[in-house]
């Protein structure tokens, strides 16, 4: 257990900064692609613009958690510990209400084609609305990983941790085993019995249409399926086995031994939930051949304004010698051609 403990150590870190690194690049061309060059937007498009944000939110916070995983303790003030928990809670439950709505907005648009245009003009005229509340129903339920985290010592050790913390007299482990069952139902099990549904039907209809890009559609939703069971999966399995356990160890039936194996666990699955972070621009945004288009245009008009730029640089710097010169010395005309078309 020694060499997986010194393993989360030194990999730990490395693999929240590229997560940190490829999470940001990835959501803010996200941003600002749907920004500026998404005109008509659809309510996937607002949905997947607010996931990104909220991923955007969450990755902010993961240099502090490299420090602590590298650090083994958390070294930052008690607020921190606090806010930076929330902030994880808060992007767990948005982004999985978010991907929740994607579905459902999909089911509407192929499955119920009669109803569609009448169901998605009402859900854009309340756009506001509809992303308000996911964002305030995240947060209330982020709210008890706010009041009831913590940072403080752990005196067999002597290490201080970011953990939840809960009063003595509330029976502690029943209070842990309610979060972490309320977690999982609300942040995963409903998410995905909506998911599982709507694309249930979504492959149903395609497969049942004559379309010859029916294939690509359903390749595009297997992967969103898969790639959320990939990363949310694991970690909510381990999840539950901790709460199953800290019952258990309420009755002494487990050893230190086995606590510890699920620790390590819930470390390691936790990382690959964190990655997630990073795959939903891919999976939601760059597979799909708008967005790759206008993420052209976006790399084509930097490209564009900095050539603008140096072009500006240049002419005006060409007009400053050219009026030096004239005031000087005779300059050939060949030699101001040149200069100004370095």
């Amino acid at each position: 257990m020694n060499s997986i403990k010194e393993s989360l150590k030194i990999y730990g870190p490395i693999i929240l900064s590229l997560i940190f690194l490829f999470g940001l690049v990835g959501n803010i061309l996200v941003v600002v692609t749907f920004s500026w060059y998404k005109k008509s937007k659809t309510m996937t498009d607002i949905f997947l613009l607010n996931m990104a944000i909220a991923d955007i939110l969450f990755i902010f916070t993961l240099p502090f958690w490299a420090v602590y995983s590298y650090k083994n303790e958390w070294i930052f003030q008690d607020f921190m510990c606090k806010l930076f928990r929330c902030i994880y809670a808060i992007n767990f439950n948005c982004s999985m209400l978010l991907l929740a709505c994607v579905g459902i907005d999909r089911y509407v648009a192929i499955v119920q084609v009669t109803k569609s245009f009448r169901l998605r003009n009402l859900a854009l005229s309340h756009k506001g609305t509809l992303c308000l509340t996911v964002w305030i129903t995240a947060t209330c339920l982020s709210s008890i990983t706010y009041i009831y985290s913590e940072s403080y010592e752990i005196k067999s050790s002597g290490h201080i941790v970011c953990e939840p913390r809960y009063p003595e007299g509330l029976s502690a482990s029943n209070w842990k085993f309610a979060v972490i069952a309320v977690e999982i139902g609300v942040g995963f099990l409903i998410p995905f019995i909506v998911m599982l549904f709507c694309y249930a039907c979504i492959i149903k209809t395609l497969l049942q249409a004559k379309n010859s890009q029916r294939h690509k559609a359903i390749q595009v939703i297997v992967t969103v399926v898969i790639m959320f069971l990939i990363c949310q999966f694991p970690y909510n399995v381990v999840l539950l086995n901790k709460a199953i356990s800290l019952l258990e160890e309420e009755k002494k039936n487990l050893t230190c031994p086995e606590l510890e194996k699920i620790e390590y666990a819930h470390n390691i699955t936790k990382l690959l939930a964190f990655f997630h972070c990073c795959l939903n621009p891919v999976i939601y945004a760059f597979i799909g051949v708008k967005f790759r288009k206008n993420i052209f245009k976006v790399m084509q008009n930097m490209c564009f304004i900095r050539k603008f730029s140096l072009s500006r640089t240049r002419c005006s710097r060409f007009s400053s010698d050219m009026y030096h010169s004239r005031r000087t010395s005779e300059v050939s005309p060949s030699e101001g051609g040149s200069s100004f078309t370095v």
